[in-house]
């Protein structure tokens, strides 16, 4: 999910949309518009469509509520969240570090799937208190739900599936939210975060392989109870469930990363007095005095004695070949108000965090506003990998990037 769009910002939380949303939200659309044109014939193909996308968006709105709950909850227990995100499978809280406790992990966890069951439950109340009394003496589902106007279709639709992924949330499968709570029982019987998401991780991935395996018998014809039978729906849920299985194995691998850098100073992985450039020379003598004279992609800039930015390989590409004559490195530096930095004696998994949330690949380690050292991400995962414990325990045997 790196890529997308930002549509908002609610409650002082940005949220994104990732461009995988728009199939969702296009598949859902016309599922939608195929589901009520079986139960409303009379309505004309058009209306059918636009009471679909309606549909759609506010059942997008309450995966957003959902979230949101979460993202709520975090933030009052101090948790930063960087944004919300909507994508393929729904919508994710980016919350950028693991809660202090199991009590907080258990109520952030269990917030989200309450919110989606409860605002189901109304909005199906609602939708029986505006039906006509009439159509409730069909016994005949496809006949009720024909006999019902737009609005209190759209209200027991919207109720019914809040009410099913607020259950599905609560299944076991780490780090579906159901799993989190089991990770938060984990937790807090062994008093340890590490060894209970290696557990709850393990049962992720079991829940997800049981998805894999019922949606490949789907496929081949097998009708099974509540998910029915069919390619199209088979493929859908063998999909869901790998995406399950990898996300239990990532979430197992961040964990462990932050637990072996956590009590580590910046000061031990960082490069001390790294090559700094001035901020006069021409992106020309920046890429053959320096960039290509060693395996630097980042330079901090000085102009008389005091840092004033950072230059990288990634801000030289940016300038058309033709113009590195005539193109200073001031014209192309990050300037030192808008850098990211961090103390030596700050620890190294704050410096992952700030690394991720703001995408880049190097901190200036500043102390008493002088520069002492430049911790790259390459830092972090050499260490990462001296430390090969990683790749040894982490379920499904993934291994540390290089």
């Amino acid at each position: 999910m790196g890529s997308g769009f930002r549509i908002g910002r609610i409650f002082g939380i940005n949220v994104r949309v990732d461009w995988s949303w728009l199939f969702i939200f296009f598949l859902v659309t016309w599922n939608l518009a195929s589901v009520f044109g079986q139960v409303q014939p009379d309505w004309q193909p058009l209306f059918r469509w636009i009471v679909a996308g309606v549909a759609a968006l506010l059942f997008f709105g309450s995966v957003l509520a959902h979230e949101m709950a979460h993202s709520l909850v975090a933030r009052a227990q101090g948790l930063p969240v960087r944004n919300i995100t909507l994508f393929l499978f729904g919508g994710v809280s980016n919350i950028q570090r693991e809660p202090d406790s199991p009590r907080e992990e258990f109520v952030m966890a269990l917030v989200g799937p309450l919110t989606s069951i409860v605002l189901g439950a109304v909005l199906v109340l609602i939708a029986n208190l505006t039906a006509d009394p009439a159509a409730s003496l069909t016994r005949d589902p496809l006949g009720l739900l024909g006999q019902l106007s737009p609005v209190t279709l759209l209200l027991f639709w919207l109720g019914s599936v809040n009410i099913l992924v607020g259950l599905f949330n609560l299944i076991p499968g780490f780090p579906l939210d159901g799993g989190r709570v089991l990770r938060s029982i984990f937790w807090a019987a062994t008093d340890n975060l590490r060894r209970a998401t290696r557990w709850a991780a393990g049962v992720g991935q079991g829940v997800a392989w049981l998805l894999i395996l019922t949606g490949l018998a789907m496929v081949f014809g097998v009708q099974v109870p509540i998910f029915g039978t069919g390619l199209i729906g088979g493929l859908w849920l063998a999909f869901i469930g790998w995406f399950l299985n990898s996300a239990a194995i990532q979430s197992y691998q961040q964990v462990v990363i932050r637990d072996i850098l956590e009590g580590i100073p910046v000061s031990r992985m960082m490069r001390p007095n790294p090559p700094t450039v001035t901020e006069g020379i021409t992106v020309s003598s920046l890429v053959y005095d320096y960039v290509m004279a060693a395996d630097d992609r980042a330079f901090p800039v000085f102009d008389d004695g005091r840092m004033t930015g950072i230059v990288t390989v990634e801000d030289l590409r940016k300038v058309d070949r033709s113009r590195w004559d005539e193109t200073l490195v001031r014209q192309i530096m990050t300037p030192a108000a808008q850098l990211v930095t961090i103390g030596p004696d700050e620890e190294a998994s704050e410096a992952l965090n700030r690394l991720a949330q703001r995408d880049i690949r190097q901190l200036p380690v500043v102390q008493e506003g002088q520069l002492v050292g430049l911790l790259r991400r390459r830092d972090l995962i050499r260490w990462l990998q001296l430390h090969s414990e990683l790749a040894r325990e982490a379920p499904g045997g993934p291994r540390i990037p290089a």
